[in-house]
């Protein structure tokens, strides 16, 4: 793992699950880590729901654009962590992966997204833990 690992998000519409990872990626991180996010099918906007259940914790969201997941932006990075999209995301030695089972945020209400946040909140703090040297 590189001194400033990468992380990349990944799931198919990139519009939800992995742009709220990777909002508190960054956000918890304090820039410790270079943080991307991808889509196998991307969408064309964010969740709003998704962008409202963010700003209630201060993170906006809101200006980022769903991209489509590449295979260079998986090769470069140092974990890669899917969402749902199954077998979509290549597979390169060395990498760390990990599949999160999370509930589409899609077409939900409030009250089931903050749950979804708040599931993804506490799984990108344990990644962080394990991924960056103990900070002072």
């Amino acid at each position: 793992m590189t001194d400033k690992p990468i992380i990349l998000f990944v799931c198919v519409h990139n519009a939800g699950r992995s742009q709220m990872a990777a909002g508190f990626a960054r956000e918890l991180s304090g820039g410790a880590v270079e943080v991307r996010s991808g889509g196998s099918e991307p969408g064309r906007s964010i969740n709003p729901v998704a962008v409202t259940a963010m700003q209630e914790l201060g993170i906006d969201i809101g200006n980022e654009v769903p991209q489509l997941m590449t295979t260079e932006q998986v090769r470069d990075s140092d974990v890669v962590i899917t969402m749902g999209c199954g077998d979509a995301c290549p597979i390169f030695p060395g990498k760390r992966y990990e599949d999160w089972e999370l509930q589409d945020p899609a077409g939900q209400p409030i009250d089931v997204v903050r749950r979804v946040r708040d599931d993804i909140k506490a799984r990108v703090e344990t990644l962080l833990a394990e991924v960056l040297p103990t900070r002072a």
